[in-house]
């Protein structure tokens, strides 16, 4: 009785400290964000104010008139500081790009919740909608697929989503992760992609590495069988989860936007 009773109150406590660092495990980057840098790495800083009042540091590389720009958000453990390749890469092929700091990450207000996440997520898109002329195309990578999904939901005038190493839930991640745990009455933040997708008709380019070990491919999978047409799947044999990003994914990229309704 004492050694199940004390292994019983050895669980009680990692379920209580699970519970309490779980935001803190779901947005490492927000503990390491640090401030804006003083010169913008790559583009120009813009300030985005959220519905709710915080203040979002983005990077903005304009696209020339009419020309499309993407629309970036960001993994949990990442800045956008990281994205001058993308930048660098869109600008070669004609495209712009809005990289947006969450709440909380590099030189945001804030703190990250799942509600704040989803709102920074439109208060970008609108920003750049009204500072822009050209397609908008929301391209969400791993935490940031469940942002870009939302926000083709609630935006429909979204010309397109690329949904880089999507998941269906963090319900299903979590889940897989810490199976020992009771994981879904405790989640404070769920984002269930998997119950908004249904409602985003814009056309959609997801795209996973099947070596992925963080979102495994079968959560990649699930998303894309549950999103309507039209829609695609690129999958890279020989990538995971932090080396997707290759030349071929850039024109694949590229290869989708030009092939948008309204495009050439």
């Amino acid at each position: 009785m004492k050694i199940a009773l004390v292994l019983a109150l050895g669980y009680g406590l990692v379920v209580a400290l699970m519970y309490y660092a779980q935001r803190g495990l779901l947005y490492p980057g927000a503990s390491l964000a640090g401030a804006a840098p003083r010169t913008a790495p790559w583009g120009k800083s813009a300030r985005i104010r959220t519905e709710d009042g915080e203040i979002l540091y983005a990077l903005h590389a304009r696209a020339s008139v009419g020309a499309p720009t993407v629309l970036y958000f960001h993994g949990n453990a990442d800045r956008v500081t990281n994205y001058a390749f993308l930048a660098e890469g869109l600008a070669a092929r004609g495209i712009g790009l809005l990289a947006v700091s969450y709440r909380g990450f590099t030189g945001s207000s804030g703190s990250p919740t799942e509600a704040g996440l989803l709102l920074d997520g439109l208060a970008a898109y609108d920003w750049l909608a009204s500072n822009t002329s050209g397609p908008i195309i929301a391209l969400g990578q791993s935490l940031g697929s469940a942002v870009a999904i939302h926000l083709g939901r609630e935006r429909p005038e979204l010309d397109g989503l690329i949904l880089v190493s999507a998941f269906d839930s963090i319900v299903g991640l979590a889940s897989g992760i810490y199976f020992f745990l009771p994981v879904r009455p405790f989640l404070k933040d769920t984002f269930r992609a998997d119950r908004w997708i249904a409602d985003v008709g814009q056309p959609k380019l997801f795209v996973h590495g099947e070596r992925d070990a963080v979102v495994p491919i079968r959560h990649g999978r699930n998303i894309f069988e549950l999103a309507p047409e039209p829609r695609q799947m690129r999958l890279f044999e020989s990538r995971g989860h932090n080396d997707i990003w290759t030349d071929e994914l850039m024109d694949d990229v590229a290869a989708f936007i030009r092939a948008l309704p309204g495009r050439d």
